[in-house]
């Protein structure tokens, strides 16, 4: 298994193959549409320029993909990031979501980002599972605050510090440079509906 970052051009179709299931059997995504190879591109390009999305193969095969992206528009969250990881089922329990995320964290820590937040809709025990696996700590609960497939959904907060906020003033510099920068390119990630369900 390799990780890598995502390229739009080689990578949209099979990311957006991936994700498709997780929006449409289930509350995993609040998305209603699956979106397209070409949507999926948009939103791999537009948050790699201040994020990350890195991807994970084996052979010519894409085992699954795992981002940031803005958690907040607000000045003050700057330094905050939502992250997400969707593995193709037909490739679980092979240690891609963990290793994907281990490679995550220090490409957002360089960027000057200090936490990872990830959203969770409501029970999904294996993503609980791999993210407390990660570190993530539960902060907090949203009650019945999404409705799909008729029926109320609670999404649960977890939040990962990451080392950035824990290290010395030269990297508090790197900080502000990050986030200066951030401003200076502000980016959606098409809807927060796809980054703030966590498969």
């Amino acid at each position: 298994m390799d990780i890598r970052h995502a390229n739009s051009a080689r990578d949209a179709e099979a990311i957006a193959a991936i994700y498709a299931p997780f929006v449409t059997n289930g509350p995993v995504s609040f998305e209603d549409v699956a979106p397209t190879a070409a949507e999926m591109a948009g939103r791999i390009e537009r948050l790699t320029e201040t994020h990350a999305w890195l991807v994970a193969e084996d052979g010519d095969d894409i085992l699954g993909y795992a981002y940031g992206c803005p958690h907040r528009e607000r000045a003050a969250y700057q330094w905050a990031t939502e992250v997400s990881v969707y593995v193709d089922p037909r490739h679980h329990r092979r240690g891609a979501g963990r290793a994907l995320y281990e490679a995550l964290f220090p490409r957002l820590e360089e960027r000057g980002y200090r936490l990872a937040l990830a959203g969770i809709a409501l029970p999904n025990d294996a993503s609980v599972g791999l993210h407390e696996a990660c570190g993530f700590e539960p902060v907090g609960v949203y009650r019945r605050i999404g409705f799909k497939h008729g029926k109320w959904w609670d999404v649960g907060w977890w939040q990962l510090e990451l080392p950035a906020s824990q290290s010395s003033s030269s990297s508090n510099a790197s900080v502000g440079q990050a986030s200066t920068a951030r401003r200076a390119s502000p980016i959606r990630s098409g809807g927060t509906s796809d980054s703030s369900m966590i498969g």
